[in-house]
């Protein structure tokens, strides 16, 4: 791994787990289009952490249209079409942030070129408004938070999406340095500390070669005052910025091991939005992360009975049906895994998961000494992807049966 793609990546995080940009503390002649003044963008974002992005999509229109000279309207447009892809290309499973293959990861989709070049015009547009309020006050810590906020949205998607990491991590640094600045002129601008704080994080968690390269280019790190920040960003008085850092918090803290605050954290954010899948879900990958298998099989098991009844605005049925196998095979109950991840298999597009799945399957088969049926399986990942990992693995166990480790 390349350890610039491993920063932009981390980064990217922030955001490429259901985050969003707005808010301020302290108002400008023209207050910010955000939350708490606006009805359209309230609507929005509850939309948008619902995972109804053409509803969000559209909230926030009106509310550009009502105000086109904001470059917090035109953030959360952007933030809406930029989200809406990455869910539609299968990049926003937390499961992959909670180590580092998403670097690795196929994409379940090609990207939409019609989506591409919006998100490059409403980019341009953002940073127009952005930089024409600061060129009358360079100190404007509004038109600063927006303009990073502008920034930390392009380098999550030629980022995660694009894969242009040179770029998205300029960006990303970019990103950092005007929330800085925020904070140097307003040391109470609490929303600034997500991006801040989520960097710290990241370059604390540098290997050390990595971390002094980061530290001659002028960037600090410390994972404790990371978590720190968005610690206090969590308590922000804009929804939608404590809704980010309750989401980057959580992240960090599950990646660092500390299951019984993340599981805090995640707990709330379930209940604030109850028809978003990927909540509910990774409460339950939480659980099981956190060795509480029994409980995570009964919250993977909720989260699809919520599937097939439509308790949730989108569902990708096969993100909680292979976090259940894993969980039921952590509890050694193998034909039910097995059935999981068969389930998981048979739906979707992301074709690395379906390889996994039905490797896992194999896996399972073999345990159960159906052989025959486990051949099967191995046979069904080679044909899917006869050059991946999976297909290595499966093409070892068809030699070897597998035996449990």
């Amino acid at each position: 791994m390349k350890p610039y793609q491993y920063l932009l990546t981390i980064l990217c995080l922030w955001c490429a787990v259901l985050g969003s940009f707005a808010g301020a503390q302290t108002d400008p002649p023209v207050p910010p289009t955000r939350v708490d003044n606006d009805v359209n963008t309230r609507k929005g974002f509850d939309d948008f952490y619902n995972l109804e992005y053409d509803k969000a999509i559209h909230e926030f229109e009106i509310a550009q249209q009502a105000h086109p000279n904001d470059p917090y309207a035109v953030n959360h447009v952007l933030d809406a079409v930029i989200f809406k892809e990455l869910y539609r290309i299968g990049a926003l499973d937390t499961e992959a942030y909670a180590s580092d293959s998403f670097l690795a990861k196929k994409l379940a989709a090609p990207l939409d070129p019609k989506v591409q070049d919006r998100v490059g015009q409403l980019t341009d547009q953002a940073m127009a408004l952005s930089q024409a309020q600061l060129a009358k006050n360079p100190n404007d810590v509004n038109a600063l938070y927006a303009r990073g906020a502008t920034r930390a949205l392009h380098a999550t998607y030629i980022g995660i999406a694009e894969k242009a990491w040179f770029a998205g991590l300029r960006s990303a640094v970019a990103a950092r340095h005007d929330n800085e600045r925020v904070l140097e002129l307003d040391p109470n601008y609490v929303d600034a500390k997500v991006v801040v704080g989520t960097h710290l994080y990241i370059v604390g968690s540098l290997s050390w070669p990595v971390k002094v390269a980061a530290s001659i280019a002028g960037l600090s790190g410390s994972k404790q005052k990371g978590l720190d920040d968005l610690r206090q960003a969590t308590a922000s008085r804009h929804v939608e910025v404590a809704t980010d850092a309750k989401i980057v918090l959580a992240l960090f803290l599950r990646r660092e091991q500390r299951y019984d605050e993340a599981l805090q954290v995640v707990n709330g954010l379930q209940y604030q939005y109850p028809r978003n899948f990927l909540m509910a879900a990774e409460y339950a990958h939480l659980l099981n992360a956190a060795g509480h298998g029994q409980e995570a099989i009964a919250a993977y098991r909720t989260v699809l009975a919520g599937c097939r009844a439509n308790s949730y605005n989108q569902c990708r049925i096969e993100v909680p049906a292979y976090g259940l196998g894993e969980a039921l095979r952590g509890q050694k109950q193998y034909a039910a895994a097995a059935e999981a991840y068969e389930l998981a298999a048979s739906n979707g597009n992301d074709s690395d998961l379906k390889q996994k799945a039905t490797l896992s399957a194999g896996q399972m088969y073999d345990l159960l000494q159906k052989r025959d049926t486990a051949m099967e399986k191995y046979k069904a990942v080679i044909a899917e992807n006869s050059t991946s990992n999976s297909a290595d693995l499966a093409r070892h166990y068809m030699k070897t049966a597998y035996k449990n480790q």
